[in-house]
């Protein structure tokens, strides 16, 4: 286990990015942490070491988005409004999870049954005694 320190967006993109740089193809990120605590920040940062340069939205609406123009692609799944696991199967995410690039999974407590164990998980959390910018980012 792993923890960073953040103490501004900019901060919480750089532990993205530096995650980026080190991950490897087939890899799945389970990135978990309250609204508005910078899990798009940290996944435009990851993009970024992947070195996608397409503008990264979150995927909220559509489940996933596909970025194929860096070292890997990345799929970025948003899956807060999955209802039901089956929907996953309905968008295929085997193909995903066991394709040619990475998965950066928001939320992935929503589909744990379905995660492999090698999956990374990823946490950011707010500390407002240190500071309403302040992330704590433990990676496992």
């Amino acid at each position: 286990m792993t923890v960073y320190e953040s103490f501004s967006e900019e901060m919480t993109f750089e532990i993205g990015k530096k995650l980026g740089e080190k991950a490897g193809k087939g890899e799945i990120i389970c990135l978990e942490g309250d609204l508005g605590v910078g899990k798009t920040v940290f996944t435009k940062g990851f993009a970024k070491g992947l070195d996608i340069e397409e503008n990264i939205d979150s995927p909220t609406f559509t489940i996933v988005q596909e970025y194929t123009e860096g070292r890997f692609p990345l799929y970025h799944f948003d899956v807060y409004r999955i209802g039901d696991v089956s929907e996953m199967d309905e968008i295929g995410y085997e193909d995903y999870f066991f394709g040619e690039g990475v998965c950066l999974i928001e939320w992935a407590s929503r589909i744990e049954e379905l995660i492999p164990p090698s999956a990374v998980h990823v946490n950011i959390e707010k500390d407002l005694s240190k500071g309403f910018e302040y992330r704590r980012v433990t990676v496992k």
